[in-house]
């Protein structure tokens, strides 16, 4: 089955991808791990952590149910925060996925090394470079290799087949148990759990931090929702099933190892001598050889279908944060021949492959990657808050606020205690920052403001109320100005305000109140023919200027539309030079003819400069344009006739990138070699509809029209706009963060 948005996952299909990650692989490779920390009261450490997987289980419903796509955790927290904090949401799910494969290739290699030691003996002696570590950390990396190669070449679900056989066995080790629990002493059996809780409840907490990661993998589900049939009711099945027959397996068996697979001292003792082949002592107590090899082959069919899972998921959010560009573009290519993802897995892969030769320790895999997904579902968790806020909700609701406390407690907990486990997760994120803020962050912000411009839904879901701005002066300009305002402004989300400035001596009972009343009407009535409900705003002032100034910065406008004047005017080129630097917001200019109506624009020229200035203000006009038809973009360059042809071809390929990222549909790129750039502008703007130009960036960043949009103004007709772009200063991410955590005290959105 290749990857494409055929929902091909049905019920059994999507339980069956839970029940492969989350199965046999982590309680057989931490189960001992657990017992030796808090002795035999490792089954409530199990127990407790099913409970806030349970919760985390139902935000992830409620969130799949409203955002049915793949890439789970970071699919859902781009509709609601900004793509900053989308991205270092996707970065730790990522990571964790990644993590948690790093832990199922090590276990099988623990596995297949302790069953070859059993089973050939003989050969260990001169063989011994399999028993030292080498061995395991062979059969890892290529049990890694083998996936990614698989992967590859076809999309996979939950290794159906080795998922069923395994429960199948797992069932087997519990029924066996029960037999002969039965057939013993119970009395005695029950003893062995003393001491119950040696290190009391620190040690439980501390043994539900290191074991968390056994109950991951349910979150696969919802990170390839968007190949699920019916995904409000699938989802929420197979996550549910897949935790509760989990859980039905998990207690059960460690109830039996810590009883009739203890040693007579105690379970306490033996996890600490050999805490990695605790469960294949125990279960070769009570079921002798036979038993011993049953754990053996779930074992190695658990860790690898648990890998093979977490590396099909992972690849799948990889592959999303592509598509927006939180992580390189190439990243989410597609295939051709087999229309898999095949770049985001053997990026997954190798990243596994990296971390398999960095820590070779199954405890301190399991520990990172508990820790890091701890951190990951208390995201989840306030995804969902946010979400329920958006909607109306007026307190913080009780499940998902729960799980932020537990997720956020444990994690906290997990770090301190195993401090190694922190230290990778913060030098994680300190990587992803520094990686986003030098080489992501332009490109992500393009995208997303492309995609909320496309998806008004998306700025709504954020709690975003961008005001547009048009102050309407000119009658001959009004309606194009204010159809212009109503096409930027986002639907249902956003605002267009139009602006009438009266100075004093205007008041009531002049003449020109009634020209402002009929302005407004008329520009009302544009705006209605794009977007609902534009606001009127009559203000007073002496200097109509700085009046304007004033309300955009005061009301905190995203976007000021000005009518470009007649520039021969004595003193207007520098009043509106004047106005532009003092306005703290987008600004967008515009030339039009009476009652011009941008949709009109099928033929758009884009004449550009290489440069990314603009761009977050291109693409979103551009895309705003592409919500009814989109129009035929054409991006071109000017440069010099004696340019080299290397200097030519890179160019070319900078422009390439650039309207990939701007366009929002059909688009062609330009270069024209000529000696004067404003006659081969004015020359090509006669063929189009419309003309989209970016101001110059003048001292401390800020936008001026220049002498090269103004020139090209004069000796053209054409619709003409000029885009403005203000600067943004400080951190992307901070300022991402402070815009979701601000948001959650706008329950209404």
């Amino acid at each position: 089955m290749s990857y494409s948005d055929e929902r091909h996952l049905g019920r059994f299909g999507a339980t069956a991808l839970g029940l492969g990650a989350i199965v046999g692989g982590g309680i057989l490779a931490l189960a001992g791990v657990a017992f030796a920390t808090a002795g035999s009261a490792a089954i409530v450490a199990f127990a407790l952590n099913g409970g806030i997987a349970f919760l985390t289980a139902a935000s992830f419903v409620r969130l799949a149910s409203r955002y049915p796509e793949s890439g789970g955790t970071y699919a859902y927290a781009k509709r609601v925060v900004s793509i900053e904090v989308a991205f270092i949401v996707g970065w730790v799910v990522w990571f964790a996925s990644i993590v948690a494969g790093v832990l199922y290739a090590l276990g099988f290699a623990v596995f297949a090394v302790e069953g070859a030691i059993r089973l050939f003996p003989a050969f260990m002696g001169q063989w011994s470079w399999i028993g030292d570590g080498r061995g395991e950390l062979l059969l890892a990396l290529a049990a890694i290799g083998v996936y990614s190669w698989i992967l590859v070449g076809r999309s996979a679900g939950g290794g159906n087949a080795a998922t069923v056989g395994k429960v199948v066995v797992f069932g087997l080790l519990v029924a066996g148990g029960v037999w002969v629990w039965l057939s013993g002493s119970p009395a005695e059996a029950v003893g062995r759990l003393r001491p119950f809780a040696p290190g009391g409840a620190l040690g439980i907490v501390q043994a539900m931090g290191y074991t968390f990661i056994a109950l991951q993998g349910f979150d696969l589900i919802a990170a390839v929702g968007g190949e699920v049939k019916n995904p409000q009711r699938t989802v929420p099945f197979a996550m549910y099933a897949a935790l509760g027959i989990t859980l039905v397996i998990y207690l059960p068996l460690l109830a039996i190892v810590a009883t009739v697979g203890a040693p007579p001292e105690g379970i306490l003792a033996a996890a600490q001598a050999n805490p990695e082949g605790l469960v294949a002592e125990a279960v070769d107590r009570y079921l002798g050889v036979p038993g011993y090899w049953l754990v053996i082959g779930a074992g190695i069919l658990s860790m690898l279908s648990a890998l093979n899972a977490n590396l099909y998921g992972a690849s799948r959010v990889a592959f999303s944060m592509a598509r927006d560009r939180t992580l390189p573009r190439q990243i989410g290519q597609i295939r051709g021949r087999t229309g898999t993802p095949a770049i985001a897995v053997i990026t997954t892969g190798g990243m596994m492959v990296v971390i398999v030769l960095a820590v070779d320790n199954v405890a301190a895999a399991g520990a990172a990657a508990s820790l890091i997904f701890l951190v990951s579902f208390a995201m989840v968790h306030c995804t969902a808050i946010l979400t329920l806020r958006r909607s109306g909700e007026a307190r913080l609701p009780l499940l998902p606020t729960l799980g932020v406390i537990f997720c956020l407690g444990l994690a906290v907990f997990q770090a301190v205690v195993v401090p190694e486990a922190g230290r990778v997760a913060a030098l994680w994120l300190g990587v992803g920052v520094v990686l986003y803020l030098m080489a992501l962050a332009p490109g992500a912000r393009v995208a997303d403001a492309s995609a909320e411009a496309k998806d008004p839904e998306l700025a709504r879901s954020r709690g975003r109320n961008p005001l547009v701005l048009a102050p309407i002066a000119n009658p001959a300009s009004a309606a194009s100005l204010s159809n212009v305002a109503a096409t930027v402004c986002t639907p249902n989300a956003g605002k267009a305000v139009l602006l009438s400035v009266l100075r004093p001596d205007q008041m009531p009972g002049d003449a020109i109140i009634r020209d402002a009343k009929d302005i407004l009407a008329e520009s009302f009535g544009q705006s209605l023919d794009v977007t609902a409900s534009p606001e009127t705003l009559f203000t007073v002032a002496s200097d109509v200027w700085e009046e304007i100034a004033r309300v955009a910065n005061e009301h905190g406008c995203e976007t000021v539309l000005l009518g470009l004047p007649r520039i021969e005017k004595p003193g207007v080129e520098a009043r509106l030079e004047g106005l532009i630097s003092s306005i703290d917001a987008d600004v967008v200019i515009v030339r039009a003819p009476p009652r011009w109506r941008i949709s009109e624009a099928t033929r758009i020229l884009v004449p550009v400069r290489g440069q990314r200035v603009h761009s977050l203000l291109r693409a979103r006009l551009l895309a705003s344009l592409s919500r009814t038809i989109p129009p035929d973009l054409t991006f071109v360059q000017a440069l010099p006739s004696d340019t080299r042809a290397d200097t030519q071809r890179r160019r070319l390929q900078t422009i390439q990138r650039l309207a990939r990222d701007e366009a929002a549909g059909p688009y062609q790129v330009e270069i024209d070699l000529v000696d004067d750039p404003v006659a081969s502008i004015v020359s090509r703007a006669s063929e189009s509809d419309l003309l989209v130009m970016g101001m110059e960036s003048r001292r401390r960043h800020k936008p001026s029209i220049g002498p090269f949009a103004l020139e090209v103004a004069r000796r053209t007709t054409v619709p003409l706009i000029l885009l403005g772009c203000r600067y943004y200063a400080g951190s992307f991410t901070a300022r991402g963060f402070v815009q979701a955590v601000s948001a959650i005290q706008k329950p209404g959105g």
